[in-house]
């Protein structure tokens, strides 16, 4: 008798650790799951006349590679049809990337009278949703929309998105910016800001992710400024961008995080070309982050 009691009781252990294994789902599987796979694209102007970066030409393979990459978050830069450091309400690559893509929706863009529309953040709405977005521009009036910089140069400026996880209910902010390439000391300047602004937006030890074009290969004191608040730059290998069609610069756009945050692989450069076409004169780059 007590022989069958023991099968039974046996019998009931195996059944309830059938049944809990099929409801409660497996621990990798979930972390898994809340994986987030990002990106940053300086998809280059529009510039009436430019022969060597026409956009009729280009934006066919700018949809193959935003469809190949198929990151969950894209923020990009020089999203503009040149006005010259003005607002304007004509924002062709993101209607064409609208258009052309789906599943996607539009963050950190607004009216461009009142929000620079210039460096969006798209995303992936079955997995995020937007809790909060600003810019701040690098300049001596950061919060002044197209103030110019300290030099007098042509504004640049800090779009930033605070995201909410749909599977894990995890936020996390993204900052993306983009860099003077002509003058080092606006450079400078603009990691100081950047570091000072990271440090006051994103309080309560939230998850930062800090992206974009800057200008700058890593090791440089514009990159050090940003890794002294505790960001780290995601490895890579390679050139991300062309000059005059040649690698000649080490990796000048980048992917920095918090310690929230574990890459799961080095930095991704998309140097794809479609029918002989390159997507812009930078290349993608993306990768894969668990929390």
């Amino acid at each position: 008798m007590s022989e069958q009691i023991n099968k039974l009781i046996m019998l009931r252990i195996l059944l309830t650790t059938v049944l809990f294994s099929l409801v409660m789902p497996d621990k990798a599987l979930v972390q898994s799951s809340c994986a987030l796979h990002i990106a940053s694209f300086n998809i280059h102007y529009i510039v009436p006349n430019d022969k060597n970066d026409d956009w009729g030409e280009r934006k066919q393979a700018v949809t193959r590679v935003l469809k190949d990459i198929d990151a969950d978050i894209v923020a990009f830069q020089e999203m503009e049809t040149f006005d010259g450091g003005h607002y304007s309400n004509r924002n062709l690559q993101l209607a064409w990337i609208q258009s052309s893509t789906s599943g996607y929706k539009n963050a950190a863009t607004g009216d461009p009278e009142i929000f620079p529309s210039t460096q969006p953040i798209i995303y992936k709405a079955e997995k995020f949703t937007v809790v909060d977005q600003g810019f701040f521009f690098f300049s001596e009036t950061p919060d002044k929309i197209y103030s110019r910089q300290w030099n007098g140069g042509y504004p640049y400026f800090c779009s930033w998105v605070r995201f909410r996880s749909r599977c894990c209910a995890k936020d996390f902010f993204m900052f993306n910016i983009h860099n003077d390439y002509k003058s080092r000391g606006n450079r400078l300047k603009t990691s100081g800001l950047v570091a000072d602004r990271v440090e006051k937006i994103a309080q309560g030890n939230l998850p930062i992710i800090v992206l974009g074009d800057f200008n700058a290969p890593k090791g440089f004191k514009e990159i050090r400024l940003l890794e002294a608040i505790g960001l780290r730059v995601v490895p890579s290998s390679g050139a991300t961008n062309r000059i005059l069609g040649m690698h000649i610069l080490p990796a000048i756009d980048h992917i920095l995080i918090s310690k929230e945050f574990r890459p799961q692989s080095e930095i991704k450069v998309w140097r794809n070309r479609y029918d002989g076409v390159y997507p812009a004169d930078h290349y993608p780059i993306s990768a894969k982050l668990r929390f």
